[in-house]
């Protein structure tokens, strides 16, 4: 892989990563589209790393104040945040752990994962039809939210359109459900660069070999591309979703999804 190619991936990730288009599904049709042979889940992982970049940047001060209700007893409400970013998680683990090989299986699919572009934009229409009254994050909203985040696991399905959709369902408000969401990916995004880092180990017999695959220049690049464009996306995805027009987006996903089943039905990749 060329750094260019990396550069265009990386923004590619970045941008999807927050818009509730599907990053994982972008990355692994934009490979084809510029036949690059990779390791599609390891590269994206990566990738990712810029991404939780950007989550650390724009959220700075949700973390600071996530960070000192852990020794300031009038912060309840920040404490019980940490406890439910705890809960959201747990679905995408169980998940990964019990179906793992099938969500790695589908990213040598490309007509599987166009076709679960048009999943998503029908998840970006559910808040419209259900609609719940305004409640703050907790249990139940977290719960839900994580299981949203479990599914979109698979590639072609958005996380942050899939959770934050989820969490309007069971009546958060739009700018608590996406930044809730957009918090979610820390501890999703850490997890899988470790996991993945682990498996490169075992497969090289080194974790020094393991990083160093994983931190050539392209990759490196490709990080970089993804935090500077996710930066904007965030902000964009923020201003889209408090305005109740998540499903806009819907639009764009059903005419990727149909053009993706044709090409890779008729070019050989999607065989």
């Amino acid at each position: 892989m060329t750094i260019w190619e990396a550069i265009i991936v990386g923004a590619v990730q970045g941008l999807a990563e927050f818009l509730p288009i599907s990053s994982s599904g972008h990355i692994v049709l934009t490979q084809m589209l510029l036949g690059i042979e990779e390791n599609s889940l390891s590269f994206e992982v990566v990738l990712h790393m810029g991404t939780l970049i950007s989550v650390l940047i724009f959220f700075r001060a949700s973390l600071w104040a996530l960070t000192k209700s852990l020794w300031t007893p009038d912060m309840k409400e920040e404490r019980m945040k940490i406890v439910w970013l705890g809960v959201a998680t747990v679905p995408a683990v169980i998940a990964f752990k019990l179906f793992g090989d099938f969500f790695k299986a589908a990213y040598d699919k490309p007509v599987l994962v166009s076709g679960l572009l048009l999943l998503t934009a029908a998840l970006l229409f559910v808040p419209k039809i259900i609609k719940n009254k305004t409640a703050n994050i907790g249990a139940k909203s977290a719960i839900w939210m994580g299981l949203g985040q479990a599914l979109a696991i698979l590639p072609g399905i958005s996380r942050s359109g899939s959770s934050i959709a989820a969490g309007l369902v069971s009546g958060v408000k739009a700018e608590k459900a996406a930044e809730f969401s957009f918090l979610m990916s820390i501890p999703a995004i850490l997890g899988g660069f470790i996991l993945t880092l682990k498996d490169e180990a075992d497969r090289l017999k080194s974790w020094g070999a393991a990083i160093d695959s994983c931190t050539t220049d392209a990759y490196l690049w490709g990080a970089l591309a993804s935090a500077v464009v996710g930066l904007f996306a965030i902000s964009l995805a923020m201003k889209v979703v408090s305005r109740g027009k998540l499903e806009y987006f819907s639009y764009y996903l059903i005419v990727a999804s149909i053009s993706g089943m044709i090409y890779f039905s008729i070019n050989p990749a999607g065989n």
